[in-house]
């Protein structure tokens, strides 16, 4: 029977040179996304401001518990949002309690700051979405569609221009 008189080792000395290498590797290799969070366009600071008929203003309120009051009737959800913003922006002046037309109508959302941001970004998406199918709708393609459109595409712009005519995106953001 065979008994080694020294026990066999493994040099390990370069396992860190290894592990440094493979470290630096993929440090190199490795993509990091970068979050751009929401993509707002702010207006141009301006002394003047425009006045508006209470009648052109959708309101849309989100307190610090997460409730919401849309057209100062309180709401236990945002199910059919969408649908009411857009009966208020094309309403053209024909029911009394809803916008003269969609140049003057503005949809307003007021979050209080300690309502959650899942919730006022929600309600922001149902905004533009209500948009998204108006414009959609006005040039017969899906509001997703819409979205995609490429704007530096001289057949897509002239869709896209098509669309937003006459209906501006009126969002007005503030804090309660």
């Amino acid at each position: 029977m065979y008994t080694p008189k020294h026990a066999t080792t493994i040099n390990a000395s370069s396992m860190a040179d290894i592990a440094f290498l493979m470290l630096c590797f993929f440090m190199v290799t490795t993509i990091i996304q970068e979050h751009k969070g929401l993509t707002l366009l702010l207006p141009q600071i301006d002394n003047q401001v425009a006045p508006v008929n209470d009648r052109n203003v959708f309101n849309i309120r989100l307190n610090s518990h997460n409730q919401l009051m849309i057209q100062n009737t309180p709401r236990e959800n945002m199910v059919g949002i969408r649908a009411e913003i857009k009966s208020f922006i094309l309403n053209n002046g024909v029911v009394a309690g809803l916008s003269e037309n969609p140049l003057k109508a503005v949809v307003s959302l007021k979050a209080d700051r300690g309502s959650r941001y899942r919730y006022y970004i929600a309600l922001l998406d149902e905004i533009q979405a209500a948009y998204y199918e108006i414009y959609g709708e006005k040039v017969g393609i899906t509001p997703a569609e819409f979205r995609k459109l490429d704007t530096r595409v001289p057949m897509q712009n002239q869709l896209y221009e098509k669309g937003k005519a006459g209906v501006p995106m009126n969002i007005s953001i503030a804090e309660l």
